[in-house]
């Protein structure tokens, strides 16, 4: 087993989180646990790699100190990259335990944060373990508070080794009904590369006057007939990627794309297959998605299950005949 702890403050001799981590480290080891921390102030310019680190790990521990206000700077930071940057398959499978200690106000508020944040991304939490320390000496001394994290993080073993489930929580619900931001496939190189020119200013406002310029030079050169020719485009290469199954079958899917005046219907009756498109109508499978996600799939860059289980497309109908398509058509 392999747990990845992330340190979120800033590195202070007193921060009672420091403590408290290095007690819960010192447990895992004891269990044969192999433990990777992570202190984020020392990876300021590249906390947009890190998420790339939780591929091997089978749980993680998101520690931070409430100086003042809220988790703080670098914990938002990696939260965000895990957001944009992050794997959602392994994070729905990757156990996360809060960890805030406070010298101040908020340290509960910190704790539920974490926690919202981790279940909004898709992943289970564990118990987390929140406190107030007003004098870290007598903290420390406290063999009270150190059953206490040891307890901790003994839980937080059992709870990864057992696999337990948790109840169902409205804040994944949303996350799979409600938000869908693309997520950014990168590669370790160019996840190096973005680290380096997201800490850059001075390239981070080149990039946008280029982008102003851009667009101000493109503005209103898409005319109807390069919109006509990407439709023909489109259906042309649904007709070559189509691959009849065994079974003959009678279904309808409606393909509903955003920036386009009417759905594309694909119907499928016996082994032929016919592609147009029509105003709406009824369909087996409804689904819904932009003109750039069906081209992602079209020309082989994403399924349609794909798209469908990282929420870039809604789908109204039943999942196995949704999962036909990926049968049926094979594009390269």
């Amino acid at each position: 087993m392999k747990i990845n702890i992330y340190y979120g403050g800033r590195g202070l001799i007193d921060d009672p989180t420091i403590y408290v981590v290095n007690k819960i480290q010192e447990v895992l080891e004891e269990l044969r646990v192999k433990v990777e921390r992570i202190n984020l102030f020392e990876q300021k310019n590249s906390i947009t790699t890190l998420p790339q680190g939780m591929m091997e790990a089978d749980g993680i521990i998101l520690a931070t100190t409430v100086e003042w206000f809220g988790i703080g700077g670098y914990m938002q930071q990696f939260l965000d990259a895990c957001w944009l940057f992050g794997n959602r398959e392994k994070i729905q499978e990757l156990y996360m335990q809060p960890v805030v200690m406070s010298t101040t106000y908020g340290e509960k508020e910190g704790e539920v944060t974490l926690k919202n944040a981790w279940e909004v991304l898709g992943g289970p939490v564990c118990d987390g373990l929140s406190g107030y320390v007003d004098n870290l000496i007598d903290f420390e001394m406290n063999q009270d508070y150190s059953g206490i994290i040891e307890k901790k993080a003994e839980n937080l073993y059992r709870t990864i080794s057992q696999k337990i489930v948790n109840l169902p929580s409205s804040n994944r619900a949303m996350q799979q009904s409600v938000l869908k931001t693309h997520h950014i496939e990168l590669t370790p190189k160019e996840s190096e590369q973005l680290s380096k020119y997201a800490a850059d200013d001075t390239y981070i406002k080149k990039q946008k006057e280029d982008i102003e310029e851009l667009s101000s030079m493109f503005k209103g050169m898409l005319s109807k007939q390069s919109a006509e020719q990407a439709a023909s485009d489109l259906e042309q290469r649904i007709r070559e990627a189509y691959q009849p199954l065994p079974e003959p079958m009678e279904i309808t899917y409606l393909l509903e794309i955003e920036e386009k005046p009417q759905p594309l219907y694909i119907q499928i009756k016996g082994t032929e297959m016919e592609c147009f498109y029509g105003p709406k109508g009824p369909a087996d499978v409804s689904c819904k998605l932009s003109l750039q996600n069906m081209n992602d799939i079209a020309y082989g860059r994403m399924t349609f299950q794909r798209a469908f289980m990282t929420g870039v497309m809604t789908t109204r109908g039943e999942f196995r005949n949704l999962r036909l398509l990926d049968q049926m058509f094979v594009f390269k």
